[in-house]
C-alpha cells in the first residue's frame, strides 16, 4: 500500500457534474433550435448561440481537468461556464421578446414539468426533446431557457462550493508543502524506529 502522500487531488469525473449534463441538453438543443427557427446562412445570431451553448459546455469540462493543478483556473473556467449561459439566457428571452411569445412565470404548468424534469437523476437530450423540437417556437424557446437558468444556478452553487473548497484547502502550492512536511516527518519517524531497533 503507498502511504506517500498526494499532492495532486482526484480531477476529472464531469460527466457526473449536474452542471455539465444539464449543459450538454442546452447544447444539443441548442444546435437543433438555431437550425429550425434560426435558418439563415450566416447569421450572426446562429453562430453566437451556438457558440455560448459550447462554451458553457467546454469550460466546465476544461475547468474540472484543470483542478488536478488549479483551483483558481477551475473557478476561472466555471465562472466563464456560467457567463456564457448567461449570455444565451438573454439570446432565448430575446428570441420569445422580438416575436411577442411569452415567457412562461414559474407557476406556468409547462414551467412547473420541466422543473420536475430537471430534477430527475441522469437526465438526457431524450427527456426534453419533446418539448425543445416542438412544432411550437413559444414551447421550445421556453424549455431551452428554462434549462438554461437551471445550469446557471447550478454553476452558482458549483462555484460557491469550489470558493469554499479553495479557502479551506488552499491551492496546489499549500498542497505540494504540505506533501512535502508530510514526507519528512515520515523520514524522521523511520529514521528513529531504526535507531531505536539497532540500540
Amino acid at each position: 500500500m503507498d502511504d506517500t502522500p498526494h499532492f495532486i487531488p482526484p480531477h476529472g469525473g464531469y460527466e457526473h457534474l449536474l452542471s455539465y449534463q444539464k449543459s450538454l441538453v442546452v447544447f444539443e438543443g441548442t444546435v437543433f433550435f438555431v437550425k429550425k427557427w434560426l435558418p439563415k446562412f450566416g447569421d450572426r445570431t446562429v453562430d453566437q448561440m451556438v457558440q455560448a451553448a459550447r462554451s458553457g459546455k467546454q469550460n466546465i469540462v476544461e475547468g474540472s481537468i484543470a483542478s488536478a493543478m488549479s483551483k483558481q483556473k477551475e473557478i476561472e473556467l466555471t465562472n466563464w461556464a456560467k457567463a456564457s449561459q448567461e449570455e444565451l439566457k438573454e439570446d432565448y428571452q430575446d428570441f420569445l421578446l422580438t416575436r411577442k411569445l411569452k415567457e412562461w412565470p414559474s407557476t406556468h404548468r409547462y414551467a412547473q414539468r420541466l422543473s420536475t424534469l430537471c430534477r430527475k437523476p441522469g437526465a438526457t437530450y431524450a427527456d426534453f426533446q419533446r418539448g425543445i423540437e416542438s412544432d411550437d417556437p413559444e414551447i421550445a424557446a421556453n424549455v431551452l431557457l428554462g434549462l438554461c437558468k437551471v445550469t446557471i444556478y447550478l454553476l452558482k452553487r458549483q462555484i460557491e462550493s469550489l470558493e469554499k473548497a479553495f479557502l479551506q484547502e488552499g491551492g496546489i502550492r499549500e498542497r505540494m508543502t504540505k506533501a512535502r512536511l508530510e514526507v519528512r516527518d515520515q523520514q524522521r519517524r523511520e529514521k528513529r524506529d531504526s535507531r531505536d531497533v539497532r540500540h
